[in-house]
């Protein structure tokens, strides 16, 4: 009798543990489709989504669709999450002005949040998110104007499609302060956020910019796909030989440059890491209490330049990099 009443309570005990489980459900926002850098982000949310799932979880990736109506469609975003009733949520705090409302409510409403890819330790904590996973955008910028400054440029332009956007405008003022540190300086073009992923309108504009500035001797892009159209932009001014391109994230054609002479680096954040990490460590969190003594969780910044690059061609073949 002793036995029976022994395995009937370890069989009540293990019921109750396993209907009073957490399972995270986790709701991740991220940029458009045809960004690719996102695109990395998201090999590193699925790569992480099966162990997730092993646990009763799921992850749920609500994306952008383009970037015309930034701001109040982040913030929709957040509200869908919301809606859903997710247990988490890994957001980039973007435009903290727009979105910082929406976050403490979805804190609020219980949701445990990670802030991802821009915001950084120190909003992360205003708002009461559990860490930061990404990159710190100022001290990026600043590697990449003393990269800049230490290869002898001394007017460099960096290229803003996202003006407004607090990351973004991080990344240009490291650039011109770690160049204005070396006695050389940097300048910022802000183009209208609708020619982010507009080829044509962001080569002609720099290379009317260039043109117009005989001293320019540099320009760098706060994304992949705008070093592309900045290298258009660049040959078809005809002073290819004379400027060195740099990018903020990097894609094939960027890091081919790199191999082929044509661009002299890309600054890393490592998006996979971003993505993979976010969502492993929220769900750890909801589902075992885990905490991480580390915080922020960094990715970057990395420079990769022709001392490294074919090893991270190497990264690429397994969509990693």
């Amino acid at each position: 009798m002793k036995l029976a009443a022994t395995l009937l309570k370890a069989a009540a005990l293990s019921a109750l543990m396993t209907t009073s489980a957490l399972a995270a459900d986790i709701a991740v926002i991220g940029g458009s489709t045809d960004d690719a850098f996102w695109n990395k982000i998201k090999k590193g949310l699925d790569d992480a989504t099966p162990a997730v799932e092993a646990n009763g979880g799921s992850v749920n990736y609500l994306r952008l669709v383009n970037y015309d109506n930034f701001a109040p469609d982040v913030v929709q975003l957040i509200r869908t999450a919301i809606s859903m009733k997710v247990d988490g949520l890994v957001i980039p705090n973007w435009v903290p002005e727009a979105e910082d409302p929406a976050i403490k409510d979805a804190i609020a409403a219980g949701i445990t949040v990670i802030l991802m890819n821009a915001g950084g330790a120190d909003k992360a904590k205003e708002l009461g998110a559990i860490n930061y996973v990404g990159n710190e955008e100022y001290p990026a910028g600043v590697a990449g104007g003393e990269y800049f400054a230490a290869h002898g440029q001394k007017n460099v332009m960096c290229v803003n499609t996202l003006p407004g956007t607090v990351n973004i405008e991080a990344r240009c003022k490291g650039v011109a302060d770690a160049m204005g540190a070396k006695g050389v300086k940097s300048f910022q073009l802000p183009l209208p956020s609708t020619s982010f992923g507009d080829a044509t309108a962001v080569a002609e504009a720099i290379k009317a910019e260039i043109l117009k500035d005989e001293t320019i001797d540099g320009v760098i892009t706060i994304s992949a796909g705008d070093a592309d159209s900045a290298a258009i932009g660049i040959d078809q001014s005809g002073r290819a030989e004379t400027i060195a391109l740099a990018s903020f994230d990097m894609n094939e054609a960027g890091l081919q440059r790199i191999k082929d002479g044509k661009q002299s680096f890309a600054i890393d954040q490592q998006p996979y890491l971003q993505g993979y990490l976010s969502v492993g460590l929220l769900a750890s969190a909801i589902d075992f209490g885990t905490s991480l003594p580390t915080f922020p969780v960094l990715t970057g910044p990395g420079i990769v330049d022709s001392s490294n690059i074919d090893a991270t061609l190497a990264g690429v073949q397994k969509g990693a990099r």
